[in-house]
């Protein structure tokens, strides 16, 4: 029999008497530390105060954040272990509900009403798999990937009950441990043995890293008929049809995704971006209404959907200047601007859609005034945008008759970008100018050089491609970063102040990268390293 006297436990539910009648039963088995919470501000607030055993959540919470979004918060912002418990419970048993709460993977769902007797019968076994993956989850905890992979085979060779959830955390460590190979051979006895929901789905996500997309969608198609109910898959499949540039039957597999789990928000911004680019206005504009709306409470509200559902009503004002849709249009950018009042990157935006919008429904004056105050604010950014937002403003600039400029902004985004192709290539889709397209293929030739230098632990090499790339591009995000790296590793082994200067300056060139981009953690980080070396 468990003891729960030591353990902390977390009741979250907007009634009063359901909390009393938990937490009664709780009592009942002898249980000690219970906090409980109205709503999902308090339980955010308890989770970062405190680490909770368990966690008893109800889905649905009235205004505010779901059951769902709170799961994803705490996981987002790291305030439960892997140690940590969290059913969900409800009263509801909607198809949507039930799938976006499942797409969160709770530990486990629980459905209104129940007694102490299931409730207990059901923390029993969730307790019992939690103890016996111990070893497992302290290595998940510590994000040691080899020790994880080691503990899974330990587990399933002395408790062999616990086999698929170990099967499941080897395969995630395998991953990132970068084994394709061991992963491989994994997934596919998993696969000739019982197929599994999971492994299919990583299977086929390994496929297609290999570029091996006829594997990944034979194998996906099969899941469609073997698991019909798993949105995953359709993801999955759209994914493949996106990589071969078939984005109407991406649309196709996104919105079947859809309508199993429609409250997914990851699916909705995928959906939104694909239909735009399949030129399907009224799809585009149902699905990005939804990320908004979706996004209102959730730890991804992002001021991006406001912007694409602006720049989606924007596409509708080329057909029909709609007074209706200049006035959502108006309202969406409005809000933006108030929930992110100190962003001036996207203010900058903002002005040149709503410009773009007052040009196309005859109010040249209005459109004038706001362009003037758009590029007043974007001679002063600090820091640059991100690929796509450079590329979007470079679109609004040449619709409002600014091609110079528009041209400057597509250099400007070959320089911080150049190294990566796709970027590249929608560049190319929108400028003549050879010389911009020549420049950054030069550039990524150096860097390559210097990538393969930097392997065959060749650094004084590697510095001198480095330096070739970032002199020809000197606000290359990559280029700097990969030159002061080179450049802290010669400093490593001997001490020099005029390279630890160079490597200084290298970093303050880059100083202008976007908080969002995912090389900004490697920049804080070698920011921090060129200071203490």
């Amino acid at each position: 029999m468990i003891d729960y006297s030591k353990y902390q436990f977390l009741v979250v539910d907007d009634f009063s008497d359901f909390r009393t009648s938990v937490k009664n039963m709780l009592k009942q088995m002898a249980v000690s530390h219970i906090d409980t919470a109205a709503n999902a501000k308090e339980a955010l607030e308890l989770c970062r105060l405190k680490r909770y055993d368990i966690i008893l959540h109800d889905y649905n919470l009235g205004a505010g954040k779901n059951g769902q979004q709170v799961l994803e918060e705490i996981h987002e912002r790291k305030l439960m272990t892997p140690h940590c418990i969290f059913v969900m419970v409800t009263a509801e048993t909607s198809q949507a509900m039930v799938m976006s709460a499942l797409e969160c993977e709770p530990d486990a769902y629980l459905t209104k009403p129940f007694n102490r007797a299931s409730l207990q019968q059901r923390l029993d076994k969730l307790v019992q798999r939690k103890q016996a993956l111990k070893s497992v989850l302290d290595a998940v905890h510590k994000a040691d990937h080899q020790a994880v992979v080691e503990a899974c085979q330990t587990v399933m060779r002395e408790q062999p009950k616990y086999r698929p959830q170990c099967l499941r955390y080897q395969a995630n460590a395998l991953q990132a441990l970068g084994q394709d190979r061991a992963l491989e051979k994994m997934l596919t006895a998993i696969m000739a043995d019982r197929p599994l929901p999971w492994a299919l789905v990583a299977l086929a996500d390994l496929y297609r890293r290999m570029e091996q997309l006829d594997k990944a969608e034979n194998l996906l198609e099969q899941g469609v008929r073997l698991f019909p109910m798993l949105p995953m898959i359709y993801d999955g499949l759209a994914a493949i049809y996106q990589d071969r540039n078939d984005l109407p039957k991406a649309q196709q597999w996104l919105e079947q995704g859809l309508r199993i789990s429609p409250h997914a928000l990851h699916r909705q911004i995928v959906l939104g971006t694909v239909a735009r680019q399949n030129q399907d206005g009224e799809a585009a504009l149902k699905a990005w209404r939804q990320a908004v709306e979706l996004g209102r409470n959730s730890v991804f509200h992002s001021a991006e959907n406001h912007l694409n559902l602006a720049a989606t009503l924007n596409d509708q004002l080329s057909e029909n200047p709609d007074p209706k849709v200049t006035l959502e249009l108006r309202q969406t950018l409005n809000e933006m601007q108030q929930t992110w009042s100190e962003d001036t990157g996207l203010h900058v935006r903002s002005n040149l859609l709503q410009a773009s919008a007052l040009q196309k429904t005859g109010k040249g004056g209005e459109a004038s005034a706001l362009l003037s105050k758009a590029q007043s604010q974007l001679a002063q950014l600090d820091t640059f945008f991100s690929p796509q937002a450079a590329l979007e403003v470079a679109d609004n600039l040449r619709a409002l008759g600014q091609a110079e400029q528009a041209e400057q902004m597509l250099a400007s985004c070959a320089e911080m970008y150049g190294d990566d192709p796709a970027v590249m290539q929608q560049i190319a889709d929108k400028t003549d100018n050879p010389a911009l397209l020549d420049t950054s293929k030069r550039a990524a030739d150096f860097n390559r050089q210097g990538i393969q230098h930097y392997q065959q632990k060749a650094y004084p090499e590697a510095l001198e491609a480095f330096r070739q790339a970032q002199k020809l591009q000197p606000r290359n995000i990559s280029f700097a970063l990969n030159t002061a790296q080179s450049l802290l590793r010669l400093i490593a082994s001997e001490p020099n102040a005029a390279l630890q200067e160079e490597c200084r300056n290298c970093l303050q060139q880059v100083r202008s990268i976007p908080p969002s981009d995912s090389r900004y953690e490697r920049y804080l980080k070698l920011s921090k390293h060129v200071e203490s070396a």
